[in-house]
């Protein structure tokens, strides 16, 4: 046992990662780095298909052990176990390769909680992952919806899109200090505009996919909310062939987001219809979508308040709050009737 082992072990907490995926690792990362409480965790991704950490965990994890300066144990493809000893936390530009597609959006959720704290800003050149994933946010709703749900002045620039399975996008960051305030959303407010993007690979062009997408959500948007849909289309030189589409919109208290991406054998209007059907559903059960919700969580937390409705109480939101009180001197309140999550200082 090193000497660093011998000095934190009294204080080291114990997590199990088998009901929880890679939200629950990369929270415990990033509260780890700020507050300089080192853990261990069990059973990683234990109940997911292919258990343990993926390309996209171990980039994580490394960057922001590079942060700290931290000491890791288990930091290897596929491992199930991983023990996590953070010095102190210093700015220090980053760049980071992602050899496979994995999500730049996952990535930076964790990364960016990390230096919610930081002294000054600091650079981080991505390359390689993907900007449009599955089940993972797309680069641009973190860009459009959660940073200004924050406040947060990072700045990203997508200057190569990427998609399933090569990924190979490139991405510029700066991340700057965060002002932490108390985060207050239960009322939405009126609706100001509805916007989006509609991205395709430029092997799909001649097939129209990005503009058959926008066109598609462009009629839905006006059928539901009667109202026009501000939408960029752009086609991409990606590696790999695909599409997606993120819509959003802005109320007087607010930012709702709902994306979709393309598959094989799935319509551009299919996928234009999804993105659309999923944000009326988070427009009309809630002030913030159930993803934001999500990622909501820690900033309340370091903020030592908040109040926000949701769409749905999610597994993810139970598993990030549940992961968040173990770090910060918090106690969440989830009303799952009213779909609201409060968070105070104890």
């Amino acid at each position: 046992m090193t000497q660093l082992h011998q000095r934190m072990v009294i204080q080291l907490i114990s997590v199990d990662g088998s009901e929880a995926g890679g939200q629950l690792l990369r929270t415990a990362v990033a509260l780890s780095t700020l507050t300089g409480k080192p853990f261990k965790i069990t059973n990683i991704r234990s109940s997911r298909p292919k258990p343990g950490l993926k390309t996209q965990h171990l980039e994580a994890i490394r960057s922001i052990g590079i942060l700290c300066d931290a000491e890791i144990k288990g930091l290897e493809l596929g491992s199930k176990e991983l023990e996590y000893y953070p010095k102190k936390l210093e700015s220090k530009d980053l760049r980071v390769n992602i050899s496979t597609a994995g999500s730049i959006g996952l990535f930076l959720q964790a990364v960016l909680i990390a230096t919610s704290k930081i002294e000054k800003q600091i650079n981080i050149e991505i390359d390689g992952g993907g900007t449009w994933n599955k089940w993972a946010p797309p680069v641009l709703y973190l860009k459009e919806v959660l940073f200004p749900l924050l406040k947060e002045k990072t700045e990203i620039k997508i200057i190569r899109d990427g998609f399933y399975p090569k990924g190979r996008a490139k991405a510029s960051v700066i991340a700057k200090p965060l002002e932490l305030k108390p985060i207050e959303i239960i009322e939405k407010g009126e609706i100001v505009e509805i916007l989006g993007y509609s991205i395709a690979s430029i092997s799909l062009k001649k097939a129209k996919v990005a503009k058959r997408q926008a066109q598609k959500a462009k009629e839905l948007i006006k059928q539901k909310f009667d109202r026009d849909l501000k939408i960029e289309t752009k086609y991409t030189n990606s590696f790999s062939t695909g599409s997606g589409i993120l819509l959003y919109i802005k109320t007087e208290n607010s930012i709702i987001g709902s994306d979709s991406l393309g598959e094989r054998g799935k319509s551009a209007e299919s996928v234009a219809s999804d993105a659309v059907n999923d944000l009326v559903f988070e427009y009309v059960n809630g002030a913030v979508d159930r993803h934001a919700a999500d990622m909501l969580l820690p900033y309340m937390a370091l903020a030592d308040s908040g109040r926000i409705k949701t769409s749905k109480i999610t597994h993810h939101i139970n598993t990030n709050v549940s992961i968040i009180e173990r770090f910060l001197p918090v106690r969440f309140d989830v009303d799952e009737t009213n779909k609201t999550i409060s968070c105070q200082k104890i």
